[in-house]
């Protein structure tokens, strides 16, 4: 949606990607990553850690397995999503906000590691989004719609 808050973050996965089921087959995948802030301080002339960041992420479907399969616990990742608010109430009748982001894109950060991509085909042939690449051999009219 147009009106959604969309965030870019950078951090450490605090723990290893969670993979669920909903009762119709879609697969979710979540995590927890940790953003460390730091600033200079230059009356001390050192590096002050700031309070950490602490955010959940959700990623589905396809997407949840690949990132499951792909990342761990550690890994310094870059996300790129939807931020979401959820308000929910405790067994107590305290009622609480949490702030958690639905990922359009995962992936692992380069800065101090490497990566080897391997793309993934189409598990089934009816999955389509309708764009002439869904066809075998085809070729856009255009070089504007080149995916890549």
């Amino acid at each position: 949606m147009a009106n959604d808050t969309t965030l870019t973050l950078v951090g450490t996965m605090v723990n290893d990607p969670e993979m669920r089921f909903t009762s119709s087959g879609v697969g979710v995948a979540s995590f927890r990553i940790a953003s460390n802030p730091r600033h200079f301080d230059k009356n001390k002339s050192e590096w002050v850690e700031d309070e950490p960041l602490f955010m959940s992420v959700s990623v589905w479907r396809d997407y949840a397995e690949h990132v499951a399969e792909s990342l761990s616990r550690g890994d310094r990742v870059v996300v790129v999503g939807k931020l979401k608010q959820r308000s929910y109430e405790t067994k107590e009748g305290e009622k609480r906000t949490v702030y958690e982001v639905t990922a359009d894109e995962v992936a692992p950060s380069l800065r101090w590691a490497t990566a080897k991509v391997q793309k993934m085909q189409r598990q089934s042939q009816g999955q389509t989004d309708g764009s002439a690449w869904d066809t075998p051999n085809a070729v856009p009219n255009d070089d504007s719609s080149i995916p890549f």
